[in-house]
């Protein structure tokens, strides 16, 4: 017997819809403000916060991305958070393949070897991670960073991916085998599409942690050519005087990556979800 489903009535509609657009205005509402103040000058940003701009000043942006070099430090961001990304979902997805389809002796202990890295928090390991890093003259570059946010990466990666490669009938391996598809074709042709969801949910998650990272850029990098995003900001503040105009112009054209990658993954999102259906 089917139980009946619960449905909202209009009363509660309106509760959850005004409870949505007022969440909606206060995670917007500081967007809105940086959008402004990205086309102020230093003083209007003071004198007027809130209001709109007497004139538009978009060579703001013009002189963060070139005066004060700020064009470096995004090439930087992208270039270790696509690598990253890349490196990453790599990994995780082949170990997690092997992980969740393949019974041998020491695999739950080696599952639960890597799960145990969500337990504890990266940073805690920071002054090992430093003197290994020293140790194989690796400081002060991109390469650093790309190893450290990877390895960070791998714990919650494996953890999601082992769940849905799991979820997968074993009769599609079976299938594409009898075609005479080898172990690797049947990873990458079969699998990985069906899981667009999970390696949705990894990118995002990871893009979005390594392209706002703050910390570990300050502790591996010394050049300011290297520098990344959120510690080249940080040079928009002098001793005496701040840079508030150009500061907003460049924070408004970092959010720019992390909305379009979303838009992507989330549209690879929903593309997963429906991919790959089996038919009885």
């Amino acid at each position: 017997m089917e139980l009946p489903r619960w449905r909202p009535g209009k009363l509660t509609q309106i509760m959850l819809h005004f409870i949505l657009l007022a969440y909606s205005i206060i995670v917007l509402y500081p967007i809105g403000i940086m959008l402004l103040s990205s086309v102020k000058g230093t003083r209007e940003i003071f004198t007027n916060p809130y209001g709109w701009p007497a004139s538009l000043r978009l060579d703001n942006y013009s002189k963060a991305w070139k005066l004060a070099n700020f064009s470096v430090y995004f090439q930087n961001s992208a270039f270790v958070s696509v690598m990253t990304i890349l490196v990453l979902l790599f990994v995780s997805s082949m170990a997690a393949y092997v992980l969740a389809r393949f019974e041998f002796r020491g695999n739950r202990a080696l599952y639960m070897l890597f799960i145990s890295g969500l337990m504890l928090p990266v940073r805690l390991a920071v002054v090992p991670l430093f003197t290994m890093i020293r140790d194989i003259n690796l400081l002060d570059t991109r390469t650093a960073l790309l190893m450290v946010y990877v390895a960070s990466g791998i714990p919650f990666s494996i953890f999601l991916l082992v769940n849905f490669f799991k979820s997968i009938p074993k009769e599609i391996e079976e299938a594409a085998i009898i075609d005479g598809c080898g172990l690797f074709s049947i990873y990458y042709r079969i699998m990985l599409p069906l899981i667009g969801p999970a390696l949705a949910t990894v990118g995002i998650y990871n893009f979005i942690g390594t392209w706002n990272d703050f910390f570990f850029p300050l502790i591996f990098l010394r050049t300011k050519s290297k520098y990344t995003i959120p510690l080249g900001v940080m040079q928009f503040f002098g001793e005496f005087t701040n840079q508030w105009d150009m500061l907003f112009s460049s924070l408004t054209i970092a959010i720019v990556p992390v909305i379009i990658i979303f838009m992507v993954a989330s549209k690879q999102f929903i593309r997963g979800m429906t991919a790959g259906a089996v038919k009885g």
